[in-house]
């Protein structure tokens, strides 16, 4: 098939595909008497895998990594394992990251009138380049320090 089919197939964009043949994550496609890329149900199965990894975060170079151990039968699920865990502890770092700018952003703009007049905690806070500390709320929690 060729790489439009390829790339409805899979659910990879034509672009990405030729992205990915170059930066070596798949290998090149075969070629048709025409010079024509042509894609394998098999290489539709790993773009596929790719498009799926990619779906759960992971980067480039893991997704480099999975392939290699999809493709080794003697691989241990350990390895696997390794991976995963090391993408949660990363998703997990940037949602707390991501929680604590809603936080920040959260206090600034309750902190903000949004009248009419020219005063604005928002940019005041923006224009000093500090990160304000969020309110503590009644109950809240303390996280351990890192």
């Amino acid at each position: 098939m060729n790489i439009g089919d390829a790339a409805r197939a899979s659910g990879v964009s034509a672009k990405m595909i030729r992205y990915y043949e170059q930066s070596g994550l798949i290998p090149k496609a075969g070629r048709t008497a025409g010079g024509y890329r042509d894609y394998s149900a098999n290489d539709v199965h790993m773009l596929r895998f790719v498009r799926r990894a990619r779906d759960l975060g992971f980067s480039i170079v893991e997704i480099e990594e999975l392939l290699q151990l999809w493709r080794d039968r003697s691989r241990q699920s350990a390895d696997v394992k390794r991976i995963a865990l090391a993408r949660i502890a990363d998703l997990r770092r940037r949602i707390h990251a991501m929680e604590g700018m809603a936080a920040t952003l959260q206090h600034l703009a309750s902190s903000c009138s949004g009248d009419h007049r020219p005063d604005c905690p928002i940019l005041a806070d923006l224009e000093q380049g500090e990160v304000a500390k969020p309110r503590r709320t009644r109950g809240a929690i303390d996280e351990a320090p890192q």
